[in-house]
């Protein structure tokens, strides 16, 4: 593609990775970028050991918690296919890794709910041709596909995503949604990006809408496949760290961007990524 049909539309300004789907994950400098979005993310997971689904933060009743638990890596992922071993944070500070003998069981009492810690990686029990199952919370706002119920949802195959392998988000949407609603904390963690883009200019607006069918080129390497809108759930408006619980959060965004913050990408060529990269858009 040459020069001429590109835009440089800003830069990289944070990087993010959830090793464990649902816990809070941690902020990046630097990430290798494979099919699988950036390495290491949502390759872990908790499966209910009554009926088998993905535990997630869309069923908060379900999994009322999770937001609680932290999850890191314990060692560099590299670049290889296998799935280093993992760090959990337990809301009362307590550390256990995936590589303990006991730690479906600290996980369960610590959930009180049965549970088993499970892998997308080599030598994983999840298979690359197994499909899991999730439950997700609707809440009572006007607009949202369903209302005040919780509905079923497959996972795509071999995967802990909810549907794509890559999230990116941009300071812009943050900013807009803030003017519409400024009690509301529109901040990055609330919305689990992968990557974050800072507009050149500073803008407020909803910059990502118009990247949908469009390549995104960052830094040297990587080039995404911008493929569709990333349409939020109730996660957004629940308490985090220093973030109270919030359904304005949601309602904002479903009122202003029909729900949508953000969009989902598919990876067309990996390589490294950093923070401060620069973004430009192609045909």
């Amino acid at each position: 593609m040459s020069n001429a049909t590109q835009a440089e539309i800003g830069a990289v300004v944070s990087l993010w990775r959830y090793p464990v789907k649902s816990m809070m994950g941690e902020e990046l400098d630097t990430a290798q970028v494979g099919n699988q979005g950036l390495l290491g993310d949502r390759v872990y997971a908790l499966l209910d050991s009554h009926d088998g689904k993905v535990a997630t933060a869309k069923n908060r009743t379900k999994w009322p918690g999770l937001f609680a638990f932290r999850a890191s890596f314990i060692e560099p992922t590299g670049s290889s296919a296998h799935v280093p071993p993992v760090r959990i944070r337990l809301p009362d500070g307590t550390l256990v890794n995936s590589e303990q003998s006991d730690v479906n069981q600290v996980l369960s009492k610590a959930l009180n709910r049965e549970v088993t810690l499970a892998t997308t990686g080599m030598s994983s029990p999840v298979s690359a041709s197994w499909t899991a199952k999730a439950e997700e919370y609707w809440p009572d706002i006007e607009g949202l596909d369903n209302r005040d119920t919780v509905t079923d949802f497959a996972l795509p195959t071999g995967t802990f995503f909810d549907c794509a392998t890559v999230h990116l988000l941009t300071t812009a949407t943050l900013n807009r949604l803030g003017d519409f609603y400024p009690q509301g904390r529109f901040q990055v963690q609330r919305f689990r990006p992968n990557i974050v883009v800072e507009p050149a200019g500073g803008e407020k607006s909803f910059a990502e809408n118009a990247w949908i069918g469009r390549t995104l080129t960052i830094g040297d390497e990587i080039r995404l496949s911008i493929t569709g809108p990333c349409g939020r759930c109730v996660m957004t408006t629940l308490a985090q760290g220093e973030l109270p619980q919030d359904s304005g959060i949601l309602r904002t965004a479903v009122q202003q961007n029909q729900a949508n913050v953000g969009v989902y990408a598919a990876v067309v060529r990996g390589g490294t990524i950093r923070r401060g990269d620069r973004a430009t858009l192609g045909a």
